[in-house]
């Protein structure tokens, strides 16, 4: 007697969404220099901003992105210290979870 073969259920796995595990540097960077030029603050920053933005959309190697972002970072943190308009609390913990 030939019996047919027994299917096991096929389990479905289904993919979970990404997680945003981190933060998209290049729109960060783009608000770090929006920012920068509004509040008029640092010119060579925002010059040297805007070469590692063009930099890491050539090639995709964030080191000197991540270095001026730091820089940014301590320039608006002070600026934040002065009470300066515009400088937000949230836009300072967004650049810190870049940098990290």
């Amino acid at each position: 007697m030939v019996t047919a073969p027994v299917k096991t259920p096929v389990k479905k796995t289904v993919a979970k969404p990404k997680a945003k595990t981190t933060t998209n540097i290049e729109k960060v960077s783009e608000e770090i220099l929006t920012k920068l030029k509004s509040l008029d603050l640092d010119q060579q920053l925002q010059a040297d901003l805007e070469w590692c933005l063009g930099s890491y959309r050539y090639d995709q190697n964030a080191t000197g992105l991540i270095e001026a972002i730091g820089k940014a970072h301590e320039v608006l943190k002070q600026a934040h210290v002065k009470k300066t308009k515009g400088i937000t609390s949230t836009l300072l913990s967004t650049i810190e979870k870049v940098l990290n």
